[in-house]
């Protein structure tokens, strides 16, 4: 598919994924149109959107619970640029802790968010696209939907509903014959994004990127690829893969794993940490930003040059072999 001068809706779009994901689009000479609740940030993302030839932008400050602004939110993008190509829903929040020690007004947001969020961005979406009879929705979930966590209850909940969500349209649009709507699950790793120091914390424990760490462009890529050739559920990570194949061979284990690198690497043991709301009921204050300070990128490069390296060391020693096996001849 050609993507150039599609209009594309992203929601969660003033930092993370959301905000790599828009420049991804732009770079491809896209129509973005940018939604979150802080309207600074979104700005920010707005700029650099706008550097890629061919690109528009439109902000549209944002609270995905609010099913009006949602609505809102489609309506602007239909104004400004004639349809809705491709709607992104990626905002979330999180929150961790014992699961009797989460406050329920902060277990409730996030459900209304990852959940009701994305609810309200597929209605919308699909308004607009069906009477177009053509676009593609793609939901941000997290291999937590398919593997939970422990100390992130509302969470895994949300992503699990998440895939269930794309699960059940497909199966609507396909039992009523449409065929020019698609709906795709992408489902991440741990990314290098800012949502762990943002997130609810009632662990007594500093929250960190759990490795092995990829970075938000991964995510992006991997968006702009489904969107090209739309695929039910693409998963980003190599580890993210292997666990969510391990959770449908055996899901026990996979549990367990699970459970013990969450307790082990998620969680600071080293560094106590306040218990805090985070950014679930007042968005964080600034410009937002790509990236985490986690290191995913360099990570990536550092994981892909130990790969190159091995499969070099391999291919040396294969060349020997064979070498050795001619003079033996």
């Amino acid at each position: 598919m050609r993507l150039r001068n599609q209009v594309v809706v992203v929601t969660g779009a003033s930092s993370g994924i959301g905000r790599a994901t828009a420049e991804a689009f732009a770079r491809k000479g896209c129509a973005v149109v940018l939604a979150a609740r802080r309207e600074e940030a979104l700005e920010a993302t707005a700029e650099e959107c706008a550097k890629h030839s061919g690109a528009r932008t439109l902000v549209v400050p944002t609270d995905t619970t609010d099913v009006k602004a949602v609505d809102d939110l489609a309506e602007r993008a239909v104004q400004e640029f004639g349809r809705i190509d491709v709607w992104v829903n990626n905002a979330a929040v999180n929150a961790f802790g014992r699961f009797e020690d989460v406050p329920l007004e902060d277990f409730r947001k996030v459900l209304d968010v990852n959940v009701m969020g994305y609810v309200h961005g597929a209605r919308a979406a699909l308004r607009v696209m069906r009477q177009q009879g053509t676009g593609t929705l793609v939901n941000i979930s997290s291999i937590a939907g398919a593997v939970s966590q422990p100390y992130s209850h509302p969470y895994s909940m949300s992503k699990h509903a998440v895939q269930g969500l794309g699960s059940s349209l497909r199966q609507q649009l396909r039992v009523e014959g449409v065929k020019g709507i698609h709906v795709c699950t992408v489902m991440p790793a741990t990314i290098d994004t800012p949502h762990f120091e943002q997130a609810a914390n009632y662990t007594r424990r500093k929250v960190v990127a759990m490795p092995p760490v990829y970075s938000p462009e991964r995510v992006a890529k991997a968006v702009v690829d489904v969107v090209r050739h739309p695929q039910r559920e693409v998963v980003v990570g190599p580890a993210g893969k292997a666990l969510v194949r391990q959770a449908r061979k055996a899901p026990g284990r996979a549990e367990r794993v699970m459970a013990r690198q969450t307790d082990k690497s998620h969680l600071d043991h080293g560094q106590e940490a306040p218990h805090t709301h985070g950014a679930l009921h007042v968005p964080a204050p600034g410009e937002g930003a790509v990236h985490g300070g986690w290191g995913g990128r360099r990570r990536t490069a550092m994981r892909r040059t130990a790969v190159a390296a091995a499969l070099a060391g391999a291919a040396v020693t294969a060349g020997r072999r064979m070498s050795h096996g001619r003079v033996g001849a």
